[in-house]
C-alpha cells in the first residue's frame, strides 16, 4: 500500500510542479470553481458507489478500491488544473513569489481533498473489515497522517529552497543555483531527511513503545547478539491486523524497529528473530542508504538530459506540425510533451529501475537470516504463516518485493547451495556498479550531444513556424514575406526565396532591402537557372540610389560583372571600399576577380546582405 500510494503522490507532485500558470485564467473564478466542483462530486459519487460493495471479509477489495480510486482521483486532479486554472488562482499563495513551495503545497492540498473523499466513502467498510470504530474526522485525520510521511520530504525541500533563496550572502545563492550546488543541495537534504525522518513518522503513525516484559527483553538480546542497536515500537498499521515489521533510520539513537501487534501474536520466538533478522539486514547492508542513491539519481539524469531533451523537441519538425494542429502556444505545447515524456520517464523508472532494485535488497534482507541465525526455516515458517493469514497471498505477484511463493523457493535453493547467497549478493553489487556508471554516463555523455545543431535547427524551425503563423494572419504585410525570404534563402531554398522576394516587392517595390537581397540571390544562385543578371542589375541600380552603403554597392558592383560592365563593376567596388573599410579585405578580393574572372565562375555566398 506505502509504495503504491508512494507513486501515486510522484505523480501528483509531477503533474502540479510541471505544468504553470496562465498570465490570466481562460475562465472567471466562479467558472473554474464550478467545473472544479462538477469534478469532485463525480469523483465523490464514484467512491460511494465502490465502497458501499465491500463486504466485511473483503480486505482485498478494500485495498483494491483504494488503489483504483487513487489511480481515478489523479486523473481528476490532472484535468483540474488543466481546466481550472488552478495555479493562476492559488498564485496569491506564493506571497508575492517569496514562496512558491506554498502554492505547490496549495496544489497538492487539492489531490489531498480527492483522497479525502475517497476516504469519507471508505469509513463504513473499513469499520466492517477491521472492527474498529471511528467518527469521520478521526478517520480522516488518521488516513491524512498515515500519508503525510510519503509528502513530507517534498514538503521540507521546497520550504528549505524558499528559505535559502531569501538569505542574504549572494556568493550562497550563486552556488546554490549552479548545477553543482543545486545537487549538492539535494543530496544533502534527502540525508537530513533520512536521518530526522523516522522520529517525525513514529509519531504520524501512531507507533507506541513496546511494552516492558519478557518479550522486549528477548528481543533486546537479539539486537545485542547481532550487534544491532534500535529501540523497538508497536505499529498499529490497519488497527495492527497486518502481520508486518519494518526498520527506520541511518544512526542508532534515531533508528526504530515496528511491529504489529498481529505480528506478535502469531509467530513464534525463532520466526520473530527471523524476521527482525531481515530486518537488521536491510541495516547491514546499508539498504536505507542505496534507496537514497537510487531516488536521488532519476532527479540527477532528468536535470542533465532536461535542457538537451527541450532543445532536441524544440528542433523536431513534427513539433511544429502539432503546435499547428493544437492552436497552443509553443511554450504550452512543449510543456505537454515534456510532461508526458518525464512522467513516461519517471514510471519506468520507479515501476522497473527502482523495483529491481528494492526487489533484490528485500531478498539480500532475507538471506541475512543465515548469516545471523544459521538457517532459514524460521523466516519460510514465518512467510508460510503471513501468507495464509493475509487471505491466501503466497503466489500473488509485487513489483516492490518478491511475491512470498518465490522467496520461499529461493530461500530453500540457498539451504541446498549457500554458494546462491553469495551469487546473490554480487549481482546486487555489480547492478548497483551498472547503475553508477549510467549515472556517469549521464553525467558526462550530456557533453556528447548534438546541442548546438538542435539549437540551431530550433531557432529556424521556431522563426519559420512563426513567420508562417504572421503571414496567415497578415498575408499583405511585406516585412513577414522579407524574412521569410531571407530564411529561405539562408536554408537554400532558393526558389521559394525569391518567390516571397517577388510578393513582398509588390507590396513595397522600392524597400531597398528587399531589391539587395532580392537582386544578390538572382546573381548568386547555386542553381544556374534562377540566376538573372539584367533584372539583378535594374533592382541593384535601384536599392543603391536609396541606400548607397557598402554592402549595397558590392551587390550592384556584382551585378555590373555579371553583364559584362567590367570597368563599372571595379570603380562600384572601390566606392565600396572606401565607403566601408572595415570589411577591405573581402572588397579588395571582389575587385581583384571582378578584374580577372568570368561570371559564371561565381562561388555563391551563403550569408543574405
Amino acid at each position: 500500500m506505502i509504495y503504491n500510494n508512494l507513486f501515486f503522490f510522484l505523480i501528483a507532485i509531477f503533474l502540479f510542479t510541471m505544468t504553470s500558470g496562465a498570465e490570466a485564467p481562460v475562465l472567471p473564478f466562479f467558472g473554474s470553481l464550478a467545473i472544479l466542483s462538477t469534478f469532485l462530486f463525480v469523483f465523490d459519487r464514484i467512491a460511494r458507489h465502490l465502497y458501499v460493495r465491500i463486504t466485511r471479509e473483503c480486505s482485498g477489495a478494500y485495498f483494491d478500491a483504494e488503489k483504483r480510486l487513487s489511480l481515478l482521483a489523479l486523473l481528476f486532479y490532472a484535468a483540474a488544473l488543466f481546466f481550472c486554472d488552478i495555479h493562476y488562482y492559488l498564485k496569491p499563495l506564493s506571497l508575492d513569489g517569496r514562496f512558491p513551495s506554498f502554492t505547490n503545497i496549495g496544489g497538492l492540498s487539492l489531490f489531498f481533498l480527492f483522497l479525502l473523499l475517497m476516504w469519507r466513502h471508505a469509513k463504513p467498510a473499513y469499520e466492517k473489515i477491521f472492527e474498529r470504530r471511528y467518527t469521520s474526522a478521526a478517520f480522516l485525520i488518521s488516513n491524512t497522517k498515515t500519508n503525510l510521511p510519503i509528502v513530507f520530504p517534498w514538503i521540507f525541500l521546497s520550504l528549505a529552497n524558499d528559505l535559502l533563496a531569501l538569505l542574504p550572502f549572494p556568493a550562497l545563492k550563486t552556488f546554490l543555483h549552479s548545477e553543482l550546488g543545486e545537487y549538492a543541495s539535494f543530496i544533502l537534504f534527502l540525508l537530513l531527511i533520512l536521518i530526522f525522518f523516522p522520529p517525525i513518522v513514529r509519531r504520524l503513525w501512531g507507533c507506541t513503545p513496546f511494552p516492558e516484559g519478557a518479550l522486549l527483553d528477548h528481543m533486546q538480546s537479539f539486537f545485542k547478539r547481532q550487534r544491532f542497536s534500535a529501540r523497538i515500537f508497536i505499529w498499529p498499521l490497519f488497527e495492527g491486523r497486518v502481520i508486518t515489521a519494518a526498520v527506520m533510520g541511518i544512526i542508532p539513537g534515531l533508528r526504530y524497529v515496528m511491529v504489529t501487534p498481529s505480528l506478535l501474536q502469531h509467530l513464534s520466538l525463532e520466526e520473530l528473530d527471523a524476521v527482525m533478522a531481515h530486518e537488521i539486514g536491510h541495516i547491514k547492508k546499508n539498504h536505507m542508504l542505496l534507496y537514497l542513491f537510487i531516488i536521488s539519481g532519476f532527479s540527477i539524469m532528468i536535470g542533465f538530459f532536461l535542457e538537451p531533451f527541450t532543445l532536441f523537441l524544440l528542433s523536431r519538425s513534427s513539433f511544429y506540425m502539432f503546435l499547428g494542429f493544437s492552436g497552443l502556444t509553443a511554450e504550452n505545447l512543449l510543456t505537454v510533451f515534456m510532461a508526458i515524456t518525464i512522467l513516461a520517464s519517471m514510471i519506468l523508472y520507479f515501476r522497473f529501475l527502482f523495483g529491481y532494485f528494492i526487489r533484490n535488497f528485500e531478498r539480500q534482507a532475507d538471506l541475512h537470516v543465515f548469516k545471523a541465525i544459521g538457517s532459514s526455516t524460521a523466516i519460510i515458517s514465518a512467510f508460510e504463516k503471513i501468507a495464509v493469514l493475509s487471505g491466501n497471498i503466497r503466489d500473488l505477484p509485487s513489483w516492490h518485493h518478491f511475491g512470498i511463493g518465490q522467496r520461499v523457493d529461493y530461500l530453500e535453493k540457498c539451504e541446498a547451495d549457500n554458494s546462491l547467497i553469495t551469487r546473490h549478493n554480487r549481482k546486487v553489487w555489480l547492478s548497483l556498479l551498472a547503475y553508477t556508471f549510467l549515472i556517469v554516463v549521464a553525467a558526462f555523455g550530456k557533453n556528447f550531444l548534438p546541442t548546438e545543431s538542435w539549437t540551431q535547427g530550433y531557432e529556424e524551425k521556431y522563426t519559420e513556424f512563426f513567420l508562417e503563423q504572421k503571414l496567415l494572419r497578415e498575408p499583405d504585410k511585406a516585412l513577414w514575406l522579407g524574412i521569410v525570404g531571407d530564411l529561405m534563402q539562408h536554408k537554400k531554398m532558393e526558389k521559394k526565396a525569391i518567390a516571397a522576394y517577388d510578393k513582398a516587392l509588390l507590396l513595397e517595390p522600392s524597400n531597398p532591402k528587399l531589391l539587395n537581397n532580392l537582386a544578390w540571390l538572382l546573381l548568386t544562385s547555386d542553381d544556374p537557372s534562377l540566376r538573372n543578371p539584367e533584372k539583378a542589375l535594374d533592382l541593384a541600380r535601384l536599392a543603391a540610389i536609396q541606400v548607397p552603403a557598402g554592402y549595397v554597392l558590392d551587390t550592384l558592383a556584382t551585378a555590373y560583372w555579371a553583364n559584362g560592365f567590367i570597368q563599372k563593376a571595379i570603380e562600384t567596388g572601390q566606392q565600396a571600399l572606401f565607403i566601408d573599410p572595415s570589411e577591405g579585405d573581402y572588397y579588395r578580393a571582389q575587385i581583384h576577380k571582378f578584374g580577372t574572372e568570368k561570371y559564371m565562375s561565381i562561388e555563391s555566398k551563403e550569408n543574405v546582405k
